[in-house]
């Protein structure tokens, strides 16, 4: 069978399917995450910590964990996910400026392109009869790369976050964070460090990022986005970023950067976040997320 007849035929199943049919994945699908098959591996990120939960680094305490959805609100019932019952929430805690962050923990066999692409939504809780636009700071999400350990000299963090609004109001733009974080010893021994990478300094606009998405009409209703990152494994760069009609220039963009661990090889962790602005807690929905590579 010939190239295009194969990737003819690889088109027409991937079409047949109507969850996997609305991604543009690379020719191996690493993972595909419905949520109406449960949480698929997703779980709170919780930070190092040795001999006592008191060593966790203060940014990690207040995460909580990742739960399945039918996006209750009081008003009409459910709305549910885009095509099924169920997704994926996160909920910050109703302090303003607090954050939540959801985690699935992965190895790869082979470095090379990989593609993370998902349908998101998001509204602060309606707990007042009001457009509350303002009221949900941020959601972004993160990979967390090493290489193997026969080639892996670098720990590498691609950090995006969707910066919605913040204390002078609507932002409505996309940020990266680069650089390199501050890593701490844990406990007495010399087996544990950690880094809190979330805080909120170090971002930095993404040239051109400026994007205005759907927030209906009031509190309670939602639209769904399409979000799509590629990434190289063999360089360590990303190559594209896709938001529903707009593709963004990447050259400027870096992650944040730091010697390889000695027992994280081969790593490959997906993350998703969401940080409120006042007090009341923000919701990152995820319907469902497709992990894909070319080799």
């Amino acid at each position: 069978m010939s190239r295009d007849s194969t990737n003819g035929l690889r088109r027409a199943l991937l079409d047949a399917d109507p969850g996997l049919s609305r991604f543009d994945p690379l020719p191996r699908i690493l993972t595909y995450d419905d949520f109406d098959r449960g949480l698929c591996g997703w779980s709170q990120l919780i930070g190092n910590y040795e001999g006592d939960l008191d060593t966790m680094l203060p940014g990690y305490r207040p995460i909580t964990s990742p739960m399945l959805s039918t996006l209750s609100h009081w008003d009409g019932g459910s709305h549910g996910g885009m095509d099924g019952s169920y997704v994926l929430k996160l909920a910050t805690r109703p302090q303003r400026d607090a954050l939540t962050v959801g985690i699935k923990r992965l190895t790869f066999r082979k470095a090379g392109p990989i593609r993370l692409e998902f349908y998101m939504t998001f509204k602060p809780e309606a707990n007042a009869l009001a457009l509350s636009d303002q009221d949900l700071k941020a959601v972004g999400f993160l990979l967390d790369l090493q290489g193997g350990d026969k080639t892996g000299t670098e720990r590498v963090m691609p950090h995006l976050r969707y910066l919605n609004a913040d204390a002078q109001g609507l932002q409505q733009k996309w940020q990266f964070k680069p650089g390199a974080p501050r890593i701490h010893d844990i406990g007495d021994g010399e087996e544990t460090v950690s880094h809190f990478h979330l805080e909120d300094d170090g971002w930095v606009d993404l040239p051109g990022g400026d994007q205005k998405l759907c927030y209906n009409e009031i509190a309670t209703k939602v639209n769904w986005h399409y979000v799509c990152l590629d990434f190289d494994l063999a360089t360590m760069k990303a190559t594209g970023l896709r938001c529903n009609d707009r593709a963004f220039d990447l050259s400027g963009f870096d992650a944040l950067r730091m010697p390889a661990m000695k027992n994280l090889w081969c790593m490959l962790n997906l993350a998703f976040f969401a940080e409120t602005a006042t007090d009341k807690r923000a919701f990152l929905y995820i319907d469902s997320v497709c992990l894909s590579g070319d080799f």
